[in-house]
């Protein structure tokens, strides 16, 4: 239900140019933003599933997504290996915690290096949500298969990593192009922002601009994040699997 409450407010961020619009101020999108990652930590905290454990790692996988990112700026296309350990991290730990991961990673990285701009609300909640789609389908699988849950993790346990990755490498890359295509294809003929038209025309413009100056370019992050998976997946998940397991505690009534 958390995760459902903050999203309502990166929603609005991604829907509002299709409602000729145009982009949100940029001062209160970066400001309701970094509210509503707070307002996820906190929530979690007081439900007491955010401990001093879990936020000590959080930090950890934060800082290292943050330091791979400016490592490696200049990926493959449209690759990047800060994916890799949120759709890892939300799987193993839920979907709210693949939230904070991924934007906490994308906030960290963004302070280092002075990268904090109009862009950086919406980069945040994608990968947020890239975190977040991980831990539903973690959820999913352990809810209608328990015992395919092994140890060390199985071929079904990679099979939804590698379908999570795919489907979030090409989600990725649609919504933080929201943002580029506003900016600066205002106008452009046949695929650019045009203010005035209809919602459904303005998705059916957004379509043809994604088709065009993206698809293949992303095609590469979801690739590229599908053969990490394959890769490392299964020595990390088992890490993070011990980890959970350590962190993990149950509150018994006082007699």
């Amino acid at each position: 239900m958390s995760i459902a409450v903050v999203s309502l407010a990166g929603i609005v961020l991604f829907v509002w140019p299709f409602l000729g619009l145009g982009l949100p101020p940029e001062l209160p999108a970066v400001a309701v933003t970094l509210g509503a990652v707070a307002m996820l930590g906190l929530m979690e905290a007081g439900a007491r599933r955010l401990d001093s454990g879990r936020l000590a790692l959080l930090a950890a996988l934060a800082a290292i997504d943050a330091a791979l990112r400016l490592a490696l700026v200049n990926g493959v296309g449209g690759f990047s290996p800060i994916f890799f350990l949120v759709i890892c991290a939300g799987y193993e730990f839920g979907a709210s915690y693949g939230f904070l991961v991924g934007a906490f990673s994308l906030l960290v990285s963004a302070l280092v290096a002075g990268g904090i701009g109009p862009w950086l609300p919406y980069e945040t909640f994608a990968v947020g949500w890239v975190g977040a789609s991980s831990g539903l389908a973690g959820s999913v699988v352990r809810r209608l298969r328990p015992s395919s849950r092994s140890w060390p993790p199985g071929r079904l346990d990679l099979g939804v990593l590698v379908g999570v990755a795919i489907v979030t490498g090409f989600a990725y890359g649609a919504l933080t192009d929201i943002w580029g295509w506003v900016a600066f294809y205002r106008g452009v003929e046949n695929i650019g922002w045009t203010p005035g038209l209809s919602a459904a025309d303005t998705l059916a413009q957004f379509a043809r601009y994604y088709t065009v100056t993206s698809l293949t370019w992303d095609a590469f992050r979801a690739i590229g994040d599908a053969l990490a998976v394959l890769a490392l997946g299964t020595p990390v998940l088992m890490a993070l699997g011990r980890l959970r397991a350590r962190l993990g505690y149950e509150i018994v009534p006082a007699d």
